[in-house]
């Protein structure tokens, strides 16, 4: 019995000195990551590429109510097999547009992907540096309130000034 008591002690007293060194932070992702200038860059490179996708595909779509329309206008004088073809040529058309702004919104979203990647690691990096310098157990995100609902700002120490330093951003 005595050995089982002196086991609970050996286990528990760890554990109670371990819990009264925790260090509790939290930031504001959305409050960083939306100054830092690698970003903002990123965004406007971003919205500079999808307006040439919005662009074409708005020249392709212009080009195809053109042939339409001339279609529709001309369709009764048409032979049957002239009509046919032109018919077709308006489906493939229909069809390579459909195409291509698929084809534009996965390119849009690798382009996303590429640029705002290092941004987030270099960001991840600073909380990283951050957390160990203050000697953080860890650091909450607290953007999103459904994730995290309640922060105890008495407690918990807000490292989003301390990561804004790191990243050289006010």
């Amino acid at each position: 019995m005595l050995k089982k008591i002196a086991l609970v002690l050996l286990f528990a007293l760890p554990v109670g000195a371990f819990a009264q060194t925790f260090k509790f932070g939290h930031m504001k992702f959305s409050e960083i990551v939306t100054v830092m200038p690698e970003y903002i860059k990123a965004q406007s490179d971003l919205q500079a590429l999808q307006k040439q996708y919005a662009s074409e595909i708005k020249r392709t779509q212009d080009e195809f109510n053109k042939k339409y329309a001339e279609f529709i206008a001309a369709k009764d004088t048409l032979p049957q097999n002239i009509s046919e073809r032109r018919q077709k040529e308006l489906q493939d058309m229909a069809q390579r547009g459909q195409e291509y702004e698929q084809e534009a919104q996965a390119q849009l979203q690798k382009a996303q992907e590429e640029k705002t990647a290092p941004i987030f690691k270099k960001l991840e990096d600073a909380i990283t540096a951050v957390g160990q310098a203050e000697g953080f157990t860890y650091i909450f995100d607290v953007s999103n309130k459904t994730i995290i609902p309640f922060v105890n700002e008495k407690t918990s120490i807000d490292a989003t000034p301390a990561i804004k330093a790191k990243l050289g951003i006010k």
